[in-house]
């Protein structure tokens, strides 16, 4: 029946702009629920419901560049020609039992909280072309990168520069000088050319 169920706690133009920037940003349905103030379970709803309206009206989204490994990231910025940019972010989880063996591996170094990390590698425009799979949150930055080989993809595979902050010194000189990183704290004055 017409008009029948829960009513919407969005108006319809709140629901197409929740469908657009999931649809455009490729985030989860939590960070557009945050910003309206309502339940994911709200935008999966919204994002449903509007997504074939807009594929009816020959709107679609392209099936765009889809890596699934760090070396076809590697791949993929060597053939585009334009740099990359990787940095590490922290996801917050709660604390281990008492007892459990690894309870202090999750304690993150950064912001001293409970926290798996993960290595997330993008374009100059804010695409995302990669996620690595979670790391503890005690797990260094150049640590990560170096046990998912980025160091020997960067080293032996295209001309590539990555850009990087500050957790990743000591990439560059592993790599040829493909990961740009700010200069050590040390040699800030006096930088090397």
């Amino acid at each position: 029946m017409i008009g029948a169920g829960v009513k919407h706690r969005l108006v319809f133009v709140d629901r197409l702009l929740a469908t657009l920037v999931y649809l455009r940003h490729g985030v989860t349905h939590d960070v557009p629920a945050c910003w309206f103030g309502v339940d994911r379970s709200t935008i999966t709803r919204a994002v449903g419901e509007v997504r074939p309206l807009l594929v009816e009206r020959g709107c679609t989204v392209s099936p765009g560049v889809r890596l699934r490994t760090s070396a076809e990231v590697v791949d993929h910025l060597g053939a585009s020609g334009k740099p990359g940019i990787i940095d590490g972010t922290e996801v917050r989880v709660r604390r281990p039992a008492a007892g459990h063996k690894d309870r202090d591996r999750f304690i993150s170094g950064m912001n001293k909280q409970n926290a798996v990390k993960t290595m997330v590698v993008t374009d100059g425009d804010g695409r995302v072309f990669f996620c690595s799979p979670t790391k503890p949150g005690s797990c260094a930055d150049i640590t990560h990168a170096r046990r998912l080989g980025l160091v020997e993809l960067l080293a032996d595979g295209p001309a590539v520069e990555i850009l990087a902050d500050a957790g990743y010194q000591g990439l560059g000189a592993q790599t040829g000088g493909r990961a740009i990183t700010p200069p050590h704290r040390k040699l800030k004055k006096n930088a090397p050319d």
